[in-house]
């Protein structure tokens, strides 16, 4: 099985991603891990650009053992003298020098003919060539390129020592077939290909970077560049772990391998992104919070008994403990059923439909359900298991604010019967309070009144905790509610029930 290189270019290009600037030992320590997931090169910086990013590059190549170190040189002898004395501590090395070979580049940007823009490439190879062995040639924007000159600056490059060609998809600009095709071609047109590694480096400007890279190795690209969590310039470059779990996962198809270590990928996914703040998003491949995550009842049954009913690969294979069922509106008794197994919660079959519809109503009102969300339900039922209840609350209205004297409607069921009350206090709590009082026609002495969050988000469940004296004897009551006042009331029921039934 032939194996596929990973160059990794997260510290150069995937660090060019607005916002995403890494200091020198944040540098170092991503890439000892990039070290550690089995990269076979990784791009450390662009030495030239700045002297912090020569010192980075410098220590990534002291520091640093495992991959070969690459640094990135423009076709100038300066730039190539800087890079070099950048990499040369590391005894695995690579120059990396570019130029853009497209009309539109060749015309606007560079302001030379073609013949200067082949002598400048070669000339560059051969100089950067002297400098250490392995050197890596990239005609930027050859997706744009006429294809004669490609072909012509490809065999000319490589005649002049250039151990890596990369084909790069500068702007995002192809096709998957497309750009398989044009890897074809140089296979077919260029007479010394075979004499060196072919590389793509695609962007995502059109979300077609992984897509293209994948076409580009089924035509015979070894070498593929990419980035963790696919940063990069504009829209990013080709997502390394995307690449990687497409090979592995699709080994019979693409019957091709990589030295890439993928429980290492969940790790350096975060690292990464902990350390240039570029935020992953939820539903983003292989990595996304919600890539092995399933809420909706059909796809957690199916899980639950075989995994590969809905899952391609394993959480475990990129370092993850396990796939997460997500708890929530959509989510089926199968999903409940296990949750309460985790928790250690054990129901009879009555308890456990009264607390599933619970769920299904909390689910209803609330995003996100998390285990205390669960306790609650299940405590809030236990407390009532066997005991009937002798008022519950039907509704409340609450009328507050700056400069206006509260009121609280409160309705409340006994059995077949509904009893509804007004009252005002000293705010929303006392007067729902004051209302209750009304319907059970009795007044009881509020000794201790406490409410907290017992999960997490703007959209918690409150847990409202009260006591009450009557007639010298001490009531605890206690409610659960996404809305603290109704959570506040529950709690003072709990208490009344109890005393009226003493």
């Amino acid at each position: 099985m032939e194996k596929v290189i990973i160059f990794d270019t997260t510290l150069r290009d995937g660090e060019q991603s607005p916002g995403a600037s890494l200091n020198t030992k944040q540098k170092l320590e991503i890439a000892h891990q990039l070290s550690a997931l089995g990269v076979d090169v990784f791009e450390a910086g662009f030495p030239a650009s700045s002297p912090g990013d020569f010192e980075a590059v410098s220590l990534i190549a002291k520091k640093v053992k495992g991959p070969i170190i690459c640094g990135l040189a423009r076709a100038l002898r300066k730039d190539i003298d800087i890079c070099f004395n950048a990499i040369k501590h590391s005894k695995k090395r690579r120059i990396h020098t570019f130029l853009a070979t497209s009309p539109i580049h060749m015309k606007y940007k560079l302001k030379l003919t073609p013949n200067e823009v082949l002598r400048r490439a070669v000339d560059a190879v051969k100089y950067a060539k002297s400098k250490t062995f392995d050197v890596e040639f990239s005609p930027e924007d050859a997706a744009r390129s006429e294809s004669d000159f490609l072909c012509r600056v490809v065999e000319a490059v490589i005649d002049a020592g250039a151990t890596t060609v990369n084909i790069p998809d500068t702007v995002g600009y192809s096709i998957p077939s497309e750009f398989g095709e044009l890897i074809a071609r140089l296979f077919a047109r260029v007479p010394n290909i075979n004499k060196a590694v072919i590389s793509v480096h695609c962007h995502n400007d059109l979300g077609l970077a992984v897509a293209n890279s994948l076409a580009a190795v089924m035509n015979g690209a070894r070498q593929v560049e990419c980035t963790i969590n696919g940063l990069g310039e504009r829209a990013g470059n080709a997502s390394l772990e995307e690449i990687v779990m497409c090979l592995r996962t699709r080994k019979k198809f693409f019957n091709l391998s990589t030295g890439i270590k993928t429980t290492e990928i969940s790790k350096t996914s975060k690292l990464v992104s902990s350390l240039t703040g570029m935020i992953i998003q939820p539903n983003k491949a292989i990595v996304g919070n919600n890539a092995f995550a399933h809420e909706a009842g059909i796809h957690q049954h199916g899980v639950l008994a075989r995994s590969s009913t809905y899952e391609i690969m394993t959480p475990q294979s990129i370092g993850l403990k396990a796939s997460s069922l997500v708890l929530g509106k959509h989510s089926g008794r199968h999903a409940f059923e296990k949750k309460l197994r985790e928790l250690g919660i054990r129901l009879t079959p009555g308890e456990f439909e009264k607390a599933f519809k619970d769920f299904k109503t909390l689910a209803d009102k609330k995003k996100d359900i998390y285990d205390e969300d669960i306790e609650s339900i299940i405590e809030d039922e236990l407390s009532q298991s066997g005991e009937k209840r002798m008022y519950e609350l039907e509704n409340i209205f609450i009328s507050s604010g700056t400069g206006m004297k509260p009121v609280a409607r409160i309705k409340l069921k006994k059995g077949n019967k509904s009893f509804s009350a007004e009252a005002s206090g000293d705010g929303p709590v006392d007067s729902s309070y004051k209302a209750v009082d009304k319907i059970i026609s009795q007044k009881f002495k509020l000794i201790d009144y406490s409410v907290k969050s017992i999960s997490i988000g703007k959209d918690a469940v409150g847990e409202a905790m009260i006591r009450l004296n009557y007639k010298g004897k001490t009531f605890f009551g206690r409610g659960t509610s996404t809305d603290v006042i109704e959570a506040s009331v529950k709690a003072y029921l709990s208490a009344i029930n109890k005393v009226l039934r003493k």
